[in-house]
């Protein structure tokens, strides 16, 4: 008898997300999870790799793809019963290239460091030297930290940031790429607030015979709306992460020319990889098509207006803001001049709803705070409440519980208005 498509509907509705059976099953969890919910709907959300996915991302997330194992690649897996999964991996793959503009996209990396860890294996080798921003100048871990496996395979040599300026010194890292030779070249930071000049890091890496791998994790959310500057044109590998700007799942990607598909794809599996998350595969496909949108453009170059006045607005408050400001999503200051230390702001910002996170200050002592816009624009906030969020910043660093007080609820009022789900 042939299945009716009412019928066919109960079978798919059966496979859906129920929060009530969450709740039967494991209350303990079911717990944890409201409570994250509160929380995130109840605090400012600064921290600058984070932001809010769309509902239909959190469907794809949710959905009967996390029970498909699928190592191997669309029409060469090592497992049966792949078609489908096949489907949403080259919809995916295509949606990538077309909005980067690039040849290759490999969108199985399980995160951004998952993606570096495949671009080294598939570039480098151990023991080759790798030029990368120094981790106190902004770096990742996977630029070179001593407790990370790029720091014990590779050679790593550091450039940095101009003491006064602030910005990336081209002229040291063309200095250090001639003495040093290095197999590789890395431009990216996790907390640097400005544009990077991937074509004069081109130029350096073809002076010295280097090859140029571009972590764009943070402004590749910015990128695909037009609101920054892309590697593609110049690096022979990008790194990405598919959440921060970028508004997906949490997850990496790599994008390449054609001449190094092979060797990328060999690099992330079976090399660094088993099966692919395909239901994650699937939420950056729906990430994908949203950012291909007029609207996610309007939004990205939001986010950069927001980021711009919250930067200004903070040093009117008394902050000192690096580099003197921000070109990105992404804000680094020192507390310091309203006399707290980094991890001390960051305290008590916590527990006024402010969430943010602590970052290195490359030529001063103790550590700064990082933070960013990508989720409070999201979130539908605009200058006038960057603004506000500024002097919300200042009176929760007066080390005083009434001050503290009166912070959370005018957090509380502000998130209310602009909540992160709104239904």
């Amino acid at each position: 008898m042939p299945v009716t498509a009412a019928a066919d509907d109960v079978r798919v509705h059966a496979y859906r997300a129920d929060a009530d059976a969450l709740r039967r099953q494991d209350p303990e969890i079911a717990d944890v999870l409201a409570g994250e919910v509160r929380r995130q709907a109840d605090s400012l959300q600064l921290i600058a790799a984070e932001n809010f996915t769309s509902p239909a991302v959190l469907a794809a997330l949710g959905s009967p793809l996390a029970n498909k194992y699928a190592e191997g690649y669309p029409g060469a897996r090592h497992h049966g019963g792949c078609e489908l999964v096949d489907a949403a991996e080259r919809i995916a793959v295509e949606r990538a290239t077309a909005l980067f503009g690039a040849a290759h996209a490999n969108v199985q990396p399980h995160s951004g460091s998952s993606a570096v860890l495949a671009a080294y294996a598939a570039m480098l080798r151990p023991g080759d030297t790798v030029l990368a921003m120094g981790l106190p100048h902004g770096g990742h871990l996977t630029h070179g930290s001593p407790a990370n496996f790029s720091g014990r395979w590779f050679d790593f040599v550091a450039y940095g940031v101009d003491a006064e300026s602030g910005l990336i010194d081209y002229d040291q890292v063309r200095a250090l790429a001639h003495r040093h030779r290095p197999k590789a070249i890395v431009c990216g930071s996790i907390a640097y607030p400005r544009h990077i000049d991937y074509a004069e890091f081109r130029e350096i890496a073809d002076e010295t015979g280097a090859c140029l791998i571009a972590d764009a994790a943070h402004p590749i959310g910015l990128v695909a709306g037009g609101a920054a500057p892309s590697p593609v044109p110049y690096a022979d590998v990008v790194c990405a992460t598919t959440h921060k700007v970028l508004r997906g799942p949490r997850g990496g990607m790599i994008l390449c020319g054609e001449e190094l598909a092979g060797r990328i794809d060999r690099a992330v599996f079976p090399f660094t990889q088993g099966g692919a998350q395909m239901h994650t595969i699937a939420a950056k496909a729906v990430a994908f098509g949203e950012a291909a949108t007029t609207e996610f453009a309007a939004y990205t170059h939001q986010v950069v207006v927001n980021a711009r006045t919250l930067a200004a607005a903070l040093a009117d408050e008394g902050f000192a803001i690096t580099t003197g400001g921000t070109d990105t999503h992404l804000i680094t200051a020192d507390p310091g001049p309203l006399g707290v230390e980094g991890r001390t702001a960051r305290g008590l910002l916590a527990a006024a709803g402010i969430v943010l996170d602590t970052c290195a200050l490359p030529y001063g002592d103790g550590r700064g705070i990082r933070f960013g816009t990508a989720a409070v624009t999201t979130q539908g906030m605009g200058p006038a409440e960057m603004a506000r969020i500024a002097a919300l910043f200042a009176a929760a660093l007066r080390e005083d519980a009434a001050a503290t007080r009166t912070v959370r609820a005018r957090v509380r009022e502000l998130t209310e208005r602009f909540p992160p789900y709104r239904g």
